[in-house]
């Protein structure tokens, strides 16, 4: 749906937020992926055609969205935003035309195809008009009109003229093409309706004044020469513009706005009319009457309806309002074929919506990051898909009813509307289907209420605070079985999740308490609350286990149930670690400048993200406990959740009603975890939008070439930190095992018994006496054959000079050969050998008088354990020596006074246990140290 941009354009066409000579810094974590949730902006929709099927063009900000009117589908999005918002929108056959700004983009299947710019660049297009050869980009004082260059071509895009509209006549509101009219178009103003051939670039006709006051929209009917003017008092003028009379006016029965006007032309001659109230009037022109009045199809809040339009030929009907949604209501035929005049009201047929207004609380509802679940200050619960847009829907707040048809869980008849807004959300799936798995904290109510994700409605049970006050905050418990509501008055009752029945209580906090948690076993439990007390408890004892006391009231915390970390805001715009286990403050991070409004931990615990009214979102290294990674924003974010794979971050900012996802770059390449002292070096990146462009897929980290990692700040670690510390290998645990008990191995691997021979071979093995006899003498010259090879490879090693000798003795004789004795080269070989390869090479040393090879050995060792780099596999290799020639060197050591040769030997000897000595008991000495550092911080 969206068009393959390469990351270089990509980031080229994100503007910064700051001064034009500033760089666009890009952050090292997150990127901008799409934004979901949003159908339409309210402006006016348009509807194209494709043979017998419609499609319906909805306006998101700087994007369009292409529905297919049979299912409302999103068929597709615009690859490519526009440089500023869309105005409005024309659908003509395949191609859609938007207006932005001074310019009109044209678009085929959501992709870009041609851009038109008006001579003047200060004028706003308001319409646009697509018909024969003709586009019309129609601002508020003149007309520009465009044909195309020849026949062959698909879609105008040549200036033919541009016509000024007289500032007498008032600024241009609408404009309508006449199907019949050659070349002419139908001007609306706010007080007179005017007639202009394009052609001739004539006015025709022009109304009288005071017969129109206060036009608001203009609309062709089926009927030749007949057009329907809106006012703003609520009223409809049908008006011939041949013979300049007026054949009737409609009154909607309200002082609303009449934002627009369409006519049915599947056989009965209805009319609607969309208002600025949020209401549909419907209007039989036969019998003169009122149809229906379709109260608060859209909200009147967020501005009503701004478009409604019959599909042609169809009895359905299509709006759209400012409150997000698009939605399509349908005639149902007529019951009686005797009597035509009772006409069924339209009913709800299929829709598509989101938010209206920002959301307040955001969760990922399942592990695989299939749900987001968000609650907004409309009153609404949304649940959103990130895979397929249609299986996106609001949860039902209507409740069940019991057979006897009384309803359940309390009085119903004080819930006339909407629940009050959601605060807090709280899900586990682990008992879903069995009972309600999600609890809402709602504002200013004083009970909490389940809610049944899998049956997309509220639950049964409304569970109230213990002390009467507000609900604060809710929790529940990895199990699915307890839900946990915290009270604006300190109070925290435990509620079972399959009766609705209290089962514990607790009385610690004297304020709201803003946090609940409880770990996966159900064993520990915290709190915390505005009185800067954060309590702790044993959930399946009912025991108090003790207090932590901070400085500041405590404002929101998060729980990492895999660490046993707690993070806690506070009041003074700090954040506090505590290590729930030993109730003790671990890290306190500082960097924000206003209030934190969201924070959630990394799935592995390791990072922290936070978001502030300062407009930036901050990553936290929990090890090092600093500021690794910064982003502002141009809104402030509200909430911020991290998927349960960590793949997205979710965040809800404050003016867009729509849920940003930025993906997570972390998990292809790693991230340095150097800290960002300045908020200088902070990303200033757009938020994500619709059509994805300027964002990054989850899989571009994947492909993210080497040299953008090390331009954006990857700390790669040396092979040695400093020469004066011991450096461990880089080898698995196994190998080192292996070289340690290498002859236990071998011994364990020996065959218990010898093979034996099949007593009845196979009928096609089976083979004679004298075969047998020949087998078992070649056998024996066979035998005779290796030991004399073996007796000559031993005289070959003897000699000294062989033709013969392995990588190990080359590389060491060419080392100790060399005028810097360097063993480097000898010492990485040997590090690489396999463990049986080792093994081998060690025991082929030779000793023979003046003891060279083993004296070269000696020495390199010497030089390893020098430089202290692999430092336990070098000492592993010197102890498979010793093991291998403990008897020579003891009667070595045994003869030493009697030959000098031999005691320069045993002096390199002597050298190397020394050097292993002192470093292995230094490096155990220290690794005791930390271990009781350690057990003293755990047991204090």
């Amino acid at each position: 749906m969206t068009a393959s941009i390469s990351l270089s354009e990509k980031r080229q066409k994100i503007p910064s937020l700051k001064g034009k000579n500033e760089a666009v810094r890009y952050s090292r974590i997150f990127s901008p992926f799409r934004t979901i949730g949003l159908v339409s902006d309210g402006k006016p929709f348009a509807i194209g055609t494709l043979g017998q099927t419609f499609y319906i063009v909805t306006i998101v900000g700087h994007s369009f969205q292409i529905f297919d009117a049979a299912t409302l589908h999103l068929l597709f999005v615009s690859s490519t935003q526009t440089k500023s918002e869309i105005n409005c929108v024309e659908a003509h056959f395949e191609y859609v035309y938007c207006a932005y700004g001074s310019s009109v983009a044209i678009f085929k299947r959501g992709r870009l195809q041609h851009e038109i710019h008006l001579p003047d660049t200060r004028s706003v297009i308001i319409k646009i008009l697509v018909f024969g050869d003709y586009l019309l980009a129609i601002t508020s004082s003149s007309i520009f009109v465009y044909e195309k260059k020849s026949t062959h071509d698909k879609y105008a895009t040549e200036l033919y003229t541009e016509i000024p509209v007289n500032k007498s006549y008032g600024n241009i509101i609408d404009a309508v093409h006449l199907p019949t009219y050659l070349n002419k178009v139908v001007i609306a103003t706010s007080t007179m309706l005017l007639l202009i051939n394009i052609r001739s670039t004539k006015t025709i006709y022009v109304t009288e004044n005071g017969l129109f006051d206060g036009i608001t929209c203009l609309e062709a009917s089926p009927a030749l020469d007949v057009l329907a003017v809106g006012d703003d008092n609520g009223k409809v003028t049908l008006f011939n513009i041949r013979k300049a009379r007026v054949l009737q006016k409609i009154s909607t029965g309200s002082n609303s706005i009449i934002t627009s006007i369409s006519f049915r032309t599947d056989g009965p001659s209805h009319l609607v009319c969309s208002l600025r109230s949020g209401a549909l009037f419907f209007y039989d022109m036969e019998r003169r009457a009122r149809v229906h009045v379709m109260q608060k199809a859209h909200k009147e809040a967020y501005g009503g309806a701004t478009r409604a339009s019959f599909l042609n030929g169809q009895p359905i009907v299509v709006s759209t309002g400012s409150d997000n949604s698009l939605k399509e209501f349908v005639f149902d035929p007529v019951l009686s074929s005797t009597d035509s005049s009772v006409v069924s009201p339209p009913r709800y047929l299929r829709s598509r919506g989101g938010h209206s207004a920002p959301p307040c609380s955001i969760i990922f509802a399942d592990d695989s990051s299939h749900y987001i679940e968000s609650a907004s200050r409309d009153h609404t619960f949304w649940m959103f898909s990130l895979r397929k847009d249609a299986q996106s829907q609001e949860l039902s707040q209507k409740r069940s009813k019991m057979r006897d048809g009384k309803r359940v869980a309390g009085v119903v008849s004080q819930y006339s509307g909407k629940f009050a807004p959601i605060t807090m959300i709280a899900q586990e799936n682990a008992r879903e289907g069995a009972w309600d798995n999600i609890v809402t904290a709602h504002q200013q109510e004083t009970f909490a209420r389940t809610w049944d994700s899998r049956r997309r409605k509220v639950g049964k049970y409304e569970l109230p605070t213990i002390d009467h006050g507000n609900v604060s905050s809710v929790a529940m418990t990895q199990c699915g079985n307890f839900a946990l509501v915290g009270s604006s008055l300190g109070g925290i009752g435990v509620y079972n999740m399959q009766s609705g029945k209290i089962r514990k209580l607790y009385r610690l906090h004297k304020k709201p308490v803003t946090g609940i948690a409880v770990d996966g076993m159900n064993r520990k439990m915290v709190s915390c609350g505005l009185d800067g007390i954060v309590g702790f408890y044993d959930f399946s004892e009912s025991k108090y286990l003790g207090k932590l006391t901070l400085e500041a009231p405590i404002t929101q915390m998060v729980y990492q149930r895999s660490s046993d970390l707690i993070a806690a805001a506070l009041d003074d715009m700090s954040i506090v670690i505590i290590d729930a286990s030993t109730q003790r403050i671990v890290r306190h991070l500082y960097g924000h400048t206003n209030r934190i409004t969201a924070m959630d931990f990394t799935p592995d615990g390791r990072w922290l993200v936070s978001a502030s009214l300062d407009a930036t979102i901050r990553t936290w290294d929990l090890p090092t406990g600093g500021c690794i990674d910064g982003i502002k924003l141009s809104n402030v974010a509200t909430c911020l959740k991290i998927s349960p794979q960590g793949e997205y971050m979710a965040t809800a900012h404050i003016g867009g009603v729509g849920i940003s996802l930025w993906t997570n770059k972390s998990q292809f390449h790693p991230v340095s975890t150097k800290s960002i002292e300045d908020e200088s070096e902070f990303a200033n990146m757009m938020l994500p939008n619709v059509s994805g462009e300027g964002g990054a897929s989850v899989l571009e980290g994947a492909f993210t070439q080497a040299d953008e990692d090390t331009q954006s700040g990857i700390y790669i670690s040396p092979e040695q930190l400093d020469q004066s510390l011991v450096t461990l290998s880089h080898c698995s645990r196994t190998k080192f095992s292996t070289l340690l008990h290498l002859d236990t191995i071998k011994e364990r691997n020996k065959p218990t018994e010898p093979v034996k021979k099949p007593e009845s071979a196979p009928f096609f093995m089976q083979i004679s006496a004298d075969s047998n006899g020949t087998q078992a003498e070649t056998e024996k010259h066979s035998e005779d054959a290796e030991k004399d090879a073996s007796s000559r490879i031993l005289d070959i090693k003897d000699t000294t000079s062989a033709a013969f000798e392995s990588q190990f003795t080359k590389l060491l004789r060419q080392a100790a050969e060399s005028p810097t004795r360097d063993y480097s080269a000898f010492i990485e070989y040997l590090i690489d050998l396999s463990p049986a390869s080792t093994d081998l090479e060690i025991k082929s040393l030779s000793f023979k008088t003046p003891f060279d090879e083993a004296t070269w050995f000696l020495e390199a060792l010497i030089q390893g354990f020098a430089e202290k780099k692999s430092f336990e596999l070098l000492v592993a290799i010197y102890s498979m020596f010793l093991r291998q020639h403990g008897d020579i060197i003891y009667e070595m050591r045994n003869n030493a006074e009697e030959d000098v040769i031999t005691t320069k030997f045993l002096e390199k000897l002597d050298e190397c246990d020394k050097v292993t000595s002192s470093e292995t008991s230094g490096l155990d000495k220290l690794t005791k140290y930390c271990a009781g550092v350690v057990d003293f911080v755990m047991a204090a």
